[in-house]
């Protein structure tokens, strides 16, 4: 079975570690790149980084970084005049460093993930959403629109999200090899990522969500467990650009994309649909056997 997911970070990593340990499918991941920037003046992509590390089973602790990363070079520069409270591990500085030399280098973010993704021993396909500049923005309501990393590392995510924007989207184009993906998988997984600020920035990629809409299997994870995020503002996000922290606000937010829904167990009394149909599992994914799990579920809901 050809499994195309859609991710952001940390619940969409999981998953994919998931599908990954499972053999006899091929697994292609298409991430999304609405968080990254310029840190440090390095070229950071938080969620393809979040992705590659999960599904070598190198995470961090938190779900992102690298698991046992000491943190010298940060530790160096918090006696520096600069505000260093994006915290980068020195084994993951090195994947910035690689990334933002190849880049001036010529090649494209695609390349340098494949490059990445190989280096850490993974089999499956993992694809930026593009090649080109789309950076999620967030406006604040009485201050203005602030980066990405601004509202969710610096100030914690604590800010209600008045609106947002994917700038660059009306420029960018799909990275080679994303449309193909879609088109020619058998199930498109959107997984438990958060909605609004890891779904969206993917969708807003010209032609993605057109050919999702075209397909006739797309399965989404909800994010949400008894109407919570298990981490990350997503349920607040949801109920600030107008859905419901539920399974119906989850069902909303992709105005139709879905033709399926996983949800967790606790939730199962929560609502019935034709389309999309409602599904349960156990969607809390604290270990690779969950996970495993959890992708195996999704698999048998796409051979119904």
């Amino acid at each position: 079975m050809r499994v195309t997911m859609l991710s952001g970070g940390v619940g969409g990593a999981k998953l994919a570690r998931g599908f990954a340990a499972m053999p006899g499918h091929e697994l292609t991941v298409i991430a999304n790149v609405g968080d990254d920037d310029r840190i440090y003046g390095l070229a950071v992509s938080p969620d393809i980084d979040t992705i590659i590390y999960t599904m070598a089973g190198r995470e961090g602790p938190q779900g992102w970084g690298l698991a046992e990363d000491p943190f010298f070079a940060m530790d160096a520069l918090d006696t520096l005049p600069i505000d260093a409270s994006f915290r980068i591990g020195d084994g993951d500085l090195a994947t910035n460093l690689f990334r933002t030399d190849r880049l001036l280098a010529g090649w494209s973010l695609t390349w340098v993930t494949t490059a990445l993704a190989s280096s850490f021993g993974i089999a499956a396909t993992i694809l930026p959403v593009t090649d080109d500049p789309l950076r999620t923005e967030v406006r604040v309501p009485g201050e203005g629109w602030i980066s990405f990393q601004e509202y969710f590392v610096r100030r914690r995510h604590t800010d209600e999200v008045g609106d947002v924007r994917f700038r660059g989207s009306g420029f960018c184009r799909p990275a080679a090899g994303v449309i193909e993906a879609l088109a020619g998988a058998d199930v498109i997984v959107v997984g438990p990522s958060n909605p609004v600020l890891s779904i969206w920035p993917i969708l807003a990629v010209p032609g993605v969500a057109d050919t999702i809409d075209a397909h006739d299997r797309v399965i989404g994870v909800s994010p949400l467990i008894s109407g919570t995020a298990l981490k990350g503002p997503a349920d607040r996000v949801l109920v600030s650009m107008g859905h419901s922290a539920d399974t119906a606000g989850v069902i909303s937010s992709y105005s139709g994309l879905l033709t399926d829904l996983v949800v967790d167990d606790s939730d199962a009394p929560a609502m019935s649909s034709k389309r999309p149909r409602i599904h349960t599992a156990a969607t809390r994914m604290d270990d690779l056997a969950a996970s495993t799990k959890l992708a195996a579920r999704v698999l048998e809901i796409a051979g119904e």
